[in-house]
């Protein structure tokens, strides 16, 4: 079976993340119940009469897209997968209060279609005239790891050699406060503002100078805390590495309750080096993207960021990286990467 790679990653957030020079070097302590990301300069990547129609999460999604295209000298990818949770919730709003102050008449489709949770990944095609395999999935916070292993499945298959993955989401004006009461955020001890951003990924069955390698990822619906540890040992044993050669673990402590799942994992891995992101990030359905993002970086330029660390020593070597994540004690998943 062939191998699977990531051969590059392009990050829009709330931190300083779309440029490619730095690495977390400056990050901005995020406050607040929410956070936007810092937007690159859209004009550079898409016409100003195109960009007046957009959503913010369109605008990310496409800017994001085209730029690891570029990085990669890709015209043409054989597939496009794009993850969200929420979609377009923007222009679903519009809809939505346009239903109620118009009495359910005389409505225009223009918001409802454009709000459609497969746009950014239609408007990448339109971009690009691609009428490759194209896809979008929403399983809320596995959403983007559902693409990605759909992406994995092609180059696997040999039914691709290029696939553009990537997860978005955008605030929206008001679902953040429905979802806020929806997700109980206020006593679930939720300690990260819910935000927003989009993680483009060129994933390859060839290999760069700069690839890392995905090896393996899975995703559980539910798993107890009593079996949580036996899941993750069962992962590493599948691949054949022990705990020790582990050189990384990133996990998305939100600072909720369900963060004892974390603790748990954090006590296999004792004496190995402890990551979290989303107080970086903020917390939305496909902030694992950005944790990718992160695992990614770190064993491409073989540093770890201060911001990063929750705990434990840094190796001066990083060669894999096991990368973490839950919401609410349900859709877990693995992501194992190798340099």
């Amino acid at each position: 079976m062939k191998k699977v790679y990531l051969n590059t990653a392009v990050n829009i957030s709330a931190q300083d993340t779309f440029d490619q020079e730095g690495f977390l070097n400056e990050t901005k302590e995020l406050s607040g119940k929410t956070i936007t990301a810092n937007y690159p300069n859209y004009k550079h990547y898409i016409t100003p009469a195109n960009l007046r129609r957009m959503a913010e999460a369109v605008k990310m999604g496409v800017t994001a897209a085209t730029q690891a295209l570029k990085n990669m000298a890709i015209t043409q990818p054989d597939a496009i997968i794009t993850g969200t949770g929420m979609g377009c919730i923007d222009d679903t709003e519009k809809f939505l209060n346009a239903i109620i102050s118009n009495s359910e008449q005389f409505l225009t489709p223009t918001s409802f279609i454009q709000s459609t949770h497969n746009t950014v990944g239609a408007q990448i095609a339109l971009n690009l005239k691609c009428k490759a395999y194209n896809n979008t999935y929403s399983q809320a916070s596995v959403s983007f790891e559902w693409a990605l292993m759909d992406a994995q499945v092609l180059l696997q298959q040999g039914e691709a050699e290029n696939v553009l993955v990537g997860g978005y989401e955008e605030l929206g004006k008001e679902i953040v406060t429905y979802r806020r009461m929806m997700e109980d955020a206020d006593s679930l001890g939720i300690q990260v503002p819910f935000g927003e951003g989009a993680t483009f990924f060129i994933v390859s069955s060839e290999k760069t100078e700069n690839s890392i390698e995905l090896m393996d990822i899975e995703v559980w619906s539910k798993i107890s805390t009593t079996s949580i540890q036996d899941n993750i040992m069962r992962f590493l044993e599948k691949n054949t590495l022990q705990l020790s050669e582990i050189d990384a673990l990133i996990v998305g402590r939100n600072g909720d309750v369900f963060d004892h799942y974390y603790n748990l994992t954090a006590d296999l891995f004792e004496n190995i080096t402890q990551l979290h992101y989303k107080h970086l990030s903020g917390e939305f359905y496909t902030a694992s993207s950005f944790g990718l993002w992160t695992a990614y970086e770190i064993l491409s330029r073989q540093e770890i960021p201060k911001a990063l660390i929750f705990k434990g020593e840094t190796k001066s070597n990083k060669h894999t990286i096991l990368l973490y994540n839950q919401f609410k004690g349900r859709d877990h998943s693995f992501i194992l990467l190798k340099r």
